[in-house]
């Protein structure tokens, strides 16, 4: 009979654990309609964290005017100029693709072109794989095109027609940020405390967590941004149609290790070359190599300052894997929960090191204490 308040005890405990899982997954089922728009908010508010301390100390540590003038800025310095830049290169999408349907690329008569220019070996060699012949490839080509602008318009109608959901994300969004730009520290505090975990532990997962979104955002979207205008102003200078469009695709492939800008600068001077504008397509290939390309080795370890301990190839698997299954927001997430699976066993083995150490360290002070060396002892 001694042991039956502990048994209820343990029961209680049981019982409330499962509660709260209970609790907490119906509080996730709850909230995955708004997961992007949080997302996007909280990594937004680790990001502006110095704009907002900036303004706090202007407004003399009033928090809620700083976080509301915060929030200003961020409004109509970065999500007003990314609305409007969104809706220009749709409309440059559409007007391309309308182009090329109403004048398809031939082919056949650039291949002939670039079949003319190859040397006689590489021309037997042409014949003898097949490629030859481009009958196919144009028919694919056309059907792409078709199916790009259908795939446009629909998301540009379901654009339109979600557009009260989308404003809704939109506000649900800026309404979560303001609270933590204003309360993100002390959020964060008790969320450490209440975390079931060692607080030495929990305290090395969240630095490397906000050192992970830093060098992700800054190293990366910055970066690949820088990489995008770089682009944009060479596809100008040239005369390229549609030259934003290429330049926000150029930004977006830079987010992608191991792909980068180069999947779109060098099929563009490429195809300038092959189509006769020589020194256009050289201009778009040696600014692209010589300074697009550059950009990420010069500027990342200034905006970062530490490497992220990320290999690329783990980058470039997390992020195409957060694309399919997260879409967008894939790009950022991907590599952030990569980010976090490594930290997360780097630090278990951290302390795996320590308690051997610590081991060691134990026996070598019992063997002093008995009056051993350890020479001694391992005589034996």
């Amino acid at each position: 009979m001694a042991q039956q308040p502990h048994r209820t005890d343990e029961l209680q405990q049981a019982s409330f654990l499962l509660i709260l899982a209970v609790v907490s997954l119906l509080m996730a089922v709850i909230i995955w309609p708004f997961a992007t728009a949080l997302l996007w908010a909280a990594l937004a508010a680790i990001m502006f964290q110095p704009l907002y301390r900036w303004m706090l100390r202007k407004m003399r540590g009033r928090r809620n005017p700083a976080a509301l003038s915060s929030l200003g800025v961020i409004f109509f310095a970065v999500l007003v100029p990314a609305a409007w830049l969104a809706t220009l290169v749709l409309e440059e999408a559409l007007v391309l693709v309308s182009a090329l349907q109403a004048n398809p690329i031939d082919l056949a008569a650039t291949f002939d072109q670039v079949y003319g220019m190859l040397p006689e070996a590489a021309q037997e060699a042409v014949d003898r794989s097949g490629w030859a012949d481009v009958s196919t490839a144009q028919t694919k080509l056309q059907e792409l095109l078709a199916e790009s602008a259908g795939m446009i318009a629909s998301q540009a109608v379901s654009i339109g027609s979600g557009a009260l959901g989308f404003i809704l994300s939109f506000g649900v969004g800026l309404y979560v940020m303001f609270f933590l730009l204003r309360d993100g520290e002390r959020i964060g505090r008790t969320v450490l405390r209440t975390i079931p975990v060692e607080r030495s532990i929990s305290e090395r997962l969240a630095e490397r967590f906000l050192g992970i979104v830093r060098a992700t955002i800054k190293g990366s979207g910055v970066v690949g941004l820088v990489q995008g205008v770089l682009a944009g102003i060479s596809f100008v200078i040239v005369g390229l149609e549609s030259a934003l469009l290429f330049g926000v695709l150029t930004t977006i492939f830079a987010l992608v290790p191991v792909i980068g800008a180069g999947a779109v600068y060098i099929p563009v001077g490429l195809w300038l070359l092959v189509t006769g504008a020589v020194w256009q397509g050289l201009f778009v290939l040696v600014v692209g190599v010589v300074i697009i390309s550059s950009a990420d080795n010069v500027l990342r370890p200034i905006l970062v300052g530490r490497d992220t301990g990320i290999p690329d190839w783990i980058i470039l698997v997390t992020t195409l894997g957060g694309i399919s299954f997260l879409g967008f927001s894939g790009i950022v997430l991907g590599p952030l929960v990569a980010g976090l699976f490594l930290a997360s066993w780097s630090i278990l083995q951290e302390y795996r090191d320590e308690d051997a150490r610590a081991a060691e360290d134990f026996d070598r002070i019992n063997v002093d204490a008995s009056g051993r060396t350890p020479d001694i002892v391992g005589a034996d």
